[in-house]
């Protein structure tokens, strides 16, 4: 005997809810998502346009999606999250370049909180990693150089090497 809409919705959410943490409010939108889904789908009547006016809806502002300690995914609200890239790859298959022109997310604003951001920057500092990167570059600078000048010197060696030939 076939499976019902009812026990097809309760199967697709438990599973989700399984491998992500959801709040009592976003279990019950979870729920009506995929029953509405799923009674469309056996209606036969699939809206591919309601679909995508929906994907393109944010569920919040800007402002409210990047806080100073948190960031929340204007796509499906979910919040409590350090950074948005994981979120968008794993949950929505979406790259954060398609995130941003979805939603207009200009590129100066980064996919992750302020504090998170703050806290690893000095966590580089505190462990000198700008330091040795300099370092680094200066090295890879002077090794460039040292090629260069080595590739000058191997024509004009080349010439005196004829002219000696030549004049012999």
């Amino acid at each position: 005997m076939a499976p019902t809409l009812l026990e097809l919705t309760a199967s697709i959410v438990s599973s989700h809810a399984a491998v992500s943490e959801l709040s009592t409010e976003e279990l019950v939108q979870e729920i009506q998502k995929v029953h509405a889904t799923l009674q469309q789908l056996e209606g036969g009547a699939a809206a591919p346009e309601a679909a995508a006016e929906e994907a393109k809806a944010p569920a919040m502002t800007l402002k409210k999606a990047f806080q100073a300690d948190q960031v929340c995914c204007m796509i499906c609200g979910k919040g409590g999250m350090k950074t948005l890239t994981r979120h968008l790859a794993q949950v929505h298959q979406m790259k954060p370049g398609e995130y941003r022109k979805q939603f207009n997310i200009p590129s100066s604003q980064p996919l992750t909180a302020k504090k998170f951001s703050e806290a690893r920057k000095q966590m580089a500092k505190d462990r000198g990693l700008a330091e040795n990167l300099a370092k680094a570059r200066a090295v890879r600078a002077a090794k460039i150089q040292e090629k260069k000048a080595a590739a000058a010197e191997k024509p004009a060696k080349a010439k005196a090497t004829r002219a000696k030939k030549a004049t012999a």
